[in-house]
């Protein structure tokens, strides 16, 4: 197996034959070289999946920012679904399901600490009973039910609540967990910022973008936007169960070194700065469900920006230019939802890249005229 490196370059596009002569001049013929570009959760998981699945490969994952650059280092990390409008329900369910099979296979390893996946347990609240009592993901979280009367009793200003255990996925430990299994499968990293696809040609055979906002230069995607979002990070070791409102913007995530309270979602907002209003308010509306966060202490701010997009966007490319082609699959516009079902999408895309391995290692037939 090659020794896995991490590289930092600073040089441009045309100097990539020559960093391709270092990379592979050991490389069978028929090893498939295919890049990723991103290095959030997305981008690490699907890199770990086309090393699992397609055969006879290599990976270099390539990204300006890795952790705890990255904007999954913010995210809080709970494995609560957020609905995709353009995406069937049967299809976001089934990436969930492969999503918390995976982490809750983790959590019940050895390897549950350093990769910083645990379960965790408590309730999602309504102020009014919502269309769907039991949501699709129901029955792929633990023990889903309705609560009961006496537990809406802690929280007064609503009628309706969902209680359950689901997984807490920690990126600042997962995505470092994720690096060393790729780099322990032959795997490269390279501190890079793309700034075009074809800069990876000839390089590459294959490239994998899971750039997330990036995707709106790097695939001219105008439907991807980001989603601000500002959370806090605080010391409340006495909070031992999650609380989420229905509506999403209010919550409360014990984690295994910090209490997350959040959170704002402010669409088209570039603004990567902590605001001290959203503080304010954040702390505020977590008081007002959890009084007890009056005692907390050790206040950090978090911002990050969300790639929302009205799908993730999952599908493949064939770019061509001046006679070449490039294979390109499209891995990306997660949202708010990425932890939640970044391994299912992560089998899909890396599914995707398989195929188009396949189409590349069959022979063209030769024509009989």
């Amino acid at each position: 197996m090659r020794p896995a490196r991490h590289w930092e370059t600073r040089f441009g596009a045309r100097d990539f034959g020559g960093f391709q002569d270092c990379f592979f001049r050991d490389r069978l013929m028929d090893t498939a070289r295919i890049a990723v570009v991103g290095a959030g959760v997305v981008g690490l998981s699907t890199a770990v999946c086309i090393s699992k699945l397609v055969p006879r490969c290599s990976v270099t994952i390539i990204s300006d920012k890795f952790t705890p650059d990255t904007t999954s280092d913010v995210a809080a990390g709970m494995l609560i679904p957020h609905t995709y409008p353009d995406t069937p329900i049967h299809t976001q369910k089934q990436w969930f399901r492969e999503t918390f099979n995976h982490l809750f296979a983790i959590a019940n390893s050895a390897e549950a600490g350093d990769a910083g996946v645990h379960l965790v347990s408590g309730w999602q609240i309504f102020q009014s009973t919502p269309t769907e009592e039991v949501p699709f993901w129901a029955d792929v979280v633990l023990g889903f039910r309705k609560m009961t009367e006496a537990e809406l009793k802690k929280f007064p200003q609503y009628v309706f609540g969902q209680a359950f255990t689901t997984l807490k996925c920690e990126c600042p430990a997962y995505l470092p967990w994720l690096e060393k299994r790729i780099k322990g499968s032959g795997g490269w990293t390279l501190t890079r910022r793309i700034e075009d696809l074809w800069e990876l040609h000839p390089s590459f055979d294959i490239v994998v973008n899971c750039s997330g906002l990036g995707s709106r230069q790097l695939a001219g995607d105008s439907k991807i936007f980001p989603v601000r979002g500002q959370v806090l990070q605080v010391q409340a070791p006495w909070v031992e169960h999650f609380i989420r409102d229905g509506s999403g913007l209010t919550y409360i995530y014990p984690g295994t070194s910090h209490v997350t309270l959040g959170g704002t979602r402010q669409k088209g907002d570039w603004n990567l700065s902590p605001d001290a209003e959203n503080s304010r308010e954040i702390l505020s509306r977590c008081c007002a469900l959890e009084p007890s966060l009056h005692r907390a202490c050790n206040i950090r701010e978090k911002v990050g920006l969300r790639p929302y997009r009205p799908g993730v966007r999952l599908q493949t490319e064939l770019l061509a230019r001046d006679g070449q082609r490039l294979p390109v699959v499209h891995h990306y516009g997660h949202g708010s939802g990425g932890i939640s079902v970044h391994w299912g999408t992560a089998l899909e895309a890396a599914r995707l890249v398989s195929e188009y391995v396949h189409a590349l290692r069959t022979p063209i037939p030769k024509s009989n005229l």
